[in-house]
């Protein structure tokens, strides 16, 4: 039987399934970091239970910390308090952390790939929405609440209903200028912001294997601006080439065993998915947006959609967003003044976006 690629890598994690009811689904991968892990552990310390499994899990410092003088002290209170105790949590469950002033420490969707941790067949959970980054390695990643990390925390497993399967397949040659966020804002601009709720979403075709893997790192973590619960995509050569070598990668032997596994992670032809989008790169231009959230997007020569042409969930926001963003409807937006420009995102602190922004 014809199967899609978040097929073959699901059922090979279901470790239960519940009639009419979700799946226990076994975790490869649980990625913590100070904001959403305290109340998880505080939940395991008064049932008296250990961490079942802290080899799998991996900590870091990312979201309350300071970029520069990170040897001083966090003077911020709260975010003091919540460093203090991921490092505490951490040397009391047994748990691998990479803290200020460690080599590896960095952004959690950015140093997985960047250490070979993310690998493709994985599932992965993180305290975070944009876990969805991992996706890109052909990975069924998610974000996860906190009650659901002190349950992968005691089990190494989580209760999760399968969701629905969509595609979004780009083909052909992308224009001069066009880079992977705005293949994402084209496309939700197309779906809106809620148009891929309740899907995991691959995104495919020759414009999406074109990409490096840092922009397809980009597509999976704004998968979920769409709505989605996660997003991936078939690893290919570019996937491997990336992966080899990076410090927690396989290694010889088992780098070939691993490698023979992963070239079966694709969709096959006939595999079927409950929704399938179909787009030309040729019709994306750099995008921007014009109101306030990521479905409200357009070209840059176009002009500000007026009510009409707009998704009928965006219509009834549509007068309140663009007076937020002193816009009229109608109006083109080639030569409305920029206030600020903000380069990257969660997923795109590296050197290939600054190199861009560069030159």
């Amino acid at each position: 039987m014809a199967k899609t690629l978040f097929e073959k890598i699901w059922e090979k994690h279901v470790v239960k399934t519940i009639e009419d009811g979700p799946s226990v689904l076994y975790i490869d991968k649980h990625l913590i970091h100070e904001v959403t892990s305290p109340q998880a552990f505080t939940g395991l310390n008064n049932r008296g239970i250990k961490v079942f499994r802290p080899l799998q899990i991996v900590a870091t410092a990312d979201h309350n910390v300071p970029t520069i003088n990170q040897h001083l002290p966090i003077k911020e209170e709260l975010s003091r308090k919540q460093v203090e105790a991921l490092v505490k949590n951490c040397a009391e469950h047994g748990i691998e952390l990479y803290g200020l002033g460690h080599p590896f420490q960095g952004i959690v969707h950015v140093i997985g790939p960047e250490l070979g941790i993310t690998q493709p067949g994985m599932t992965i959970v993180c305290g975070d929405s944009h876990t969805s980054t991992h996706g890109a390695f052909g990975s069924i990643a998610f974000g996860i609440g906190t009650s659901e990390v002190e349950m992968v925390m005691a089990t190494q497993c989580l209760m999760q209903s399968r969701p629905k399967l969509m595609r979004i397949t780009v083909d052909g040659t992308l224009n001069n200028g066009v880079v992977s966020k705005d293949i994402v804002l084209y496309i939700l601009s197309k779906i809106s912001a809620s148009g891929a709720t309740g899907y995991a979403v691959e995104f495919a075709g020759s414009a999406i294997r074109s990409l490096s893997m840092e922009a397809r790192m980009t597509i999976c973590n704004m998968s979920i601006e769409m709505g989605g619960r996660c997003g991936l995509i078939a690893p290919d050569e570019t996937t491997f080439s990336y992966i080899k070598g990076r410090q927690f990668a396989p290694q010889v032997a088992e780098w070939d065993k691993k490698l023979a596994e992963w070239k079966t992670l694709f969709s096959d032809t006939d595999a079927v998915f409950d929704k399938e989008y179909h787009f030309d790169a040729a019709d994306i231009q750099p995008m921007i947006t014009y109101g306030t959230n990521p479905g409200m997007g357009i070209g840059v020569s176009d002009g500000i959609p007026v009510a009409e042409t707009v998704h009928e969930s965006d219509r009834s926001g549509l007068n309140k967003s663009l007076a937020y963003m002193g816009l009229k409807e109608g109006t083109p937006i080639k030569g409305q003044k920029i206030d600020y420009v903000f380069i990257g995102s969660c997923t795109n602190s590296r050197i290939e976006d600054l190199r861009m922004v560069a030159s």
